[in-house]
């Protein structure tokens, strides 16, 4: 946590956690049913519920909900798999949640 002194951090909006840095933004043009939503390449503090299949607008994808490890606030979800091939930039190779990070992970 300590080379993160000087760089622009996301927070869980309920505890204020760490669990993004700027650097990790992918794309900022998703818009979800409560907002504007993000694409990260990396997230910190944070655990990946279980995968289900979910229908969008751009096709048939598996993702799994992103929750807070400190206060289990759902922050978002993670692709997991992307089945239409225009799509397949949200499938992020090293976005592997820091999950050591958090207690009893």
């Amino acid at each position: 946590m300590e080379n993160l002194i000087g760089t622009r951090l996301y927070f869980c909006f309920n505890c204020r956690n760490h669990v993004a840095v700027h650097d990790d933004v992918i794309s900022k043009t998703f818009q979800g049913r409560n907002g504007r939503g993000f694409l990260f390449s990396h997230a910190m503090n944070v655990t990946i519920g279980p995968k289900v299949d979910m229908e969008f607008m751009t096709g048939l994808h598996t993702i799994a909900d992103v929750y807070c490890c400190d206060c289990n606030q759902v922050l978002g979800w993670k692709f997991e798999r992307v089945y239409e091939e225009t799509q397949k930039y949200k499938e992020v190779e090293e976005s592997k949640p820091d999950i050591a990070a958090c207690p009893d992970a």
